[in-house]
């Protein structure tokens, strides 16, 4: 019994335990109902407005459809006209609205953007953004519309206003006048950077001062006095050029040049190092060198050996002419030195040079020379010869008195020569040209190549170059008494600078001295060899003139520059001829060389000339002559 009783008691408590839960089940069952029921309402009446709680810009539009929304936003938010922004550089301010530089509010999106609250993404974020916006609120940003175009036309405006451009300070000249020209630094208004900065006051939504963004910049250039003063300096007074000390006297020189000149050279340079820079003061080289290269020519000297004499009873050499030192204008050089110095402040300044001294200088002694006897001496007469001709033989042979021919020098009397002009001395006498006797400057030269080569010839030197006068001239066939030698006849040589030269060789291991003197009163030109003789002796002999051919007719022509009555010898005759002249050159009893020279002479036409109406025959044609 007691166990039935029992059974009984447990049956009846778990039947009134599923009656409660059932009745729990059913409770809950019509909670969750009531609450989706209450979802899909809100949901329902919510449907085509925007959730409660919800603003935009501070502008409640909740419960609001998307239009009346933006009737609303429209209505109240005037941040765009109302709004003050300060713009400010300075002391200077400007005042602005948003609408001003182009901010609008774009008034249907932002109530799109406000109804869309509650209603993007899962079930679970919807509704807890829709609780959210009824519990606590939800502020949504307005939709903002900014034309940056108005902005930037706006802020290009004041930027005329403020900016200011970087001017770098100048260096200039005006004639000889430095100018200077002062710098500025540079400023303009930075629009990027000034709207970046709006966008984010435009963010705030409320009144603000936006500084401009301005950038400053510094001349790079900024001590330019001091290179000022140093081209003040430069062109403070004349600026003079001289050769350096020591020089020969008569040099060319000094050059003085004013400012105005020196200005034309001067350059104004700027130069970046770094980040500084500086105006370096420079000559323009281009017009420097083509200064001095006009000047180089007049500098210019030839080496040339000093001129001796041979003291026959010291047997030393006695200097008679300094050597010159060869000159030469160091143009580079020249160049950096006026440079360096007249930046450095100097006004006078000496030029670079090239100096090359000449084999034989002042204190060269006999015995360094090889020079120790008389070798050989030749004498020519020139009886009858003119005041004119006799200069000429004065000037020529001096040219040559003391003059050194180096060991192995094949020597050009043309050279040593040099030019034949008034202004060197020579005067005007008969010479040969073109195949006639005419008067031209230095007639008389070649009775000192005739004389240089008959003494070259018998002293056994090489001769390189011999020409022969066109007709026989009897100035080179005279022997002491004024007598004539056919036998000379073919040892004569001419000489017409710059196209017709004489040269021998000097062969030996010495030196060779010439010593020239001219006795007008004796009518003699005596040319002297000193050297050291090397044991060689000369052979000579001559056909003398053969093959005569008799000098043609005369010819008479009148000349209207003659008065009539007047008749006057031009030219001379003088028969053609052949001759032959060998010569054999030992060294003691061997033969060391043997050479010929071959002459022909033309058949010589005399030449009168008389005055318009001349009557009467000329006189009769002489023979004798005055040419060359």
């Amino acid at each position: 019994m007691t166990i039935r009783r029992k059974n009984a008691r447990q049956f009846r408590n778990h039947l009134l335990l599923e009656q409660i839960l059932l009745t729990i089940l059913l409770g809950l069952g019509g909670f969750f109902v009531l609450l989706l029921a209450a979802i899909l309402g809100y949901q329902l009446w919510y449907a085509g407005r925007i959730y409660p709680g919800v603003s935009v810009g501070g502008i409640d539009v909740g419960g609001l459809t998307v239009k009346t929304a933006t009737a609303r936003i429209a209505g109240e938010f005037t941040y765009h006209q109302t709004g003050k922004v300060a713009l400010q550089e300075g002391e200077r301010t400007w005042l602005v609205t948003p609408a001003q530089i182009g901010l609008f509010p774009d008034l249907e999106n932002s109530a799109k953007a406000a109804f869309l609250v509650g209603r993007t993404g899962g079930l679970y974020r919807r509704l807890s953004e829709q609780l959210n916006a009824r519990q606590t609120g939800v502020e949504i940003s307005p939709i903002l519309i900014w034309d940056q175009r108005l902005a930037h036309d706006y802020l290009s405006a004041l930027a005329k206003e403020i900016d200011r451009p970087l001017i770098e300070p100048s260096l200039t000249l005006e004639g000889s006048s430095v100018v200077v020209r002062p710098g500025q630094s540079g400023r303009f208004v930075d629009i990027p950077a000034t709207l970046t900065a709006l966008g984010a006051q435009f963010q705030t939504l409320q009144d603000g001062i936006v500084p401009l963004a301005v950038v400053e910049s510094q001349p790079i250039i900024m001590n330019i006095e001091e290179q000022a003063e140093v081209a003040r300096r430069i062109l403070s007074q004349p600026l003079v050029l001289t050769l350096p000390e020591g020089q020969p006297e008569g040099s060319p020189g000094p050059w003085e040049l004013q400012p105005a000149q020196v200005a034309e050279w001067l350059i104004f340079q700027p130069v970046v190092e770094g980040t500084q820079g500086r105006y370096a003061i420079t000559f323009d080289e281009r017009k420097l060198r083509s200064f001095l290269s006009e000047l180089a020519p007049k500098l210019q000297l030839t080496p040339q050996n000093a001129r001796f004499i041979f003291n026959d009873d010291t047997r030393q050499l006695e200097v008679i002419q300094k050597a010159v030192i060869g000159r030469q204008l160091n143009i580079e050089a020249s160049i950096e030195k006026i440079r360096e110095r007249a930046l450095a402040g100097e006004h006078n300044i000496a030029l670079e040079l090239i100096l090359t001294p000449p084999p034989v200088t002042d204190n060269a002694t006999a015995e360094q020379l090889g020079i120790t006897e008389l070798i050989h001496s030749e004498v020519s007469y020139f009886y009858g010869s003119g005041p004119e001709r006799v200069q000429n033989i004065i000037a020529g042979a001096s040219r040559f008195h003391g003059l050194l021919v180096a060991p192995g020098e094949t020597f050009s009397m043309a050279e040593a020569l040099g030019d034949i002009n008034l202004d060197n001395g020579f005067a005007e006498a008969l010479i040969i040209l073109g195949g006639r006797t005419i008067k031209g400057v230095g007639g008389g030269i070649c009775q000192v190549s005739t004389t240089l080569f008959r003494a070259a010839f018998f002293s056994g030197f090489p001769i390189i170059e011999r020409h022969a006068h066109a007709y026989r001239v009897s100035y080179y066939e005279k022997t002491a008494g004024n007598q004539i030698n056919p036998q000379l006849a073919g040892l004569d040589a001419t000489v017409f600078v710059p196209l017709v030269d004489f040269k021998f060789t000097n062969d030996t291991p010495y030196w060779l001295l010439m010593e020239t003197y001219v006795s007008p009163t004796r009518s003699t030109l005596t040319w002297k060899f000193y050297s050291t003789s090397d044991g060689r002796r000369v052979e000579w002999n001559t056909t003398g003139p053969v093959n005569i051919q008799p000098a043609p007719e005369p010819l008479y022509r009148e000349n209207p520059d003659l008065p009539s009555g007047e008749v006057k010898q031009v030219d001379w005759a003088a028969d053609g001829a052949d001759v032959t002249v060998n010569r054999t050159v030992y060294k003691g009893d061997t033969v060391y060389f043997q050479d010929t020279i071959i002459t022909h002479y033309q058949p010589w036409q005399a030449v009168y000339e008389y005055g318009p109406g001349t009557e009467g025959m000329p006189p009769e044609p002489s023979s004798s002559n005055n040419e060359e």
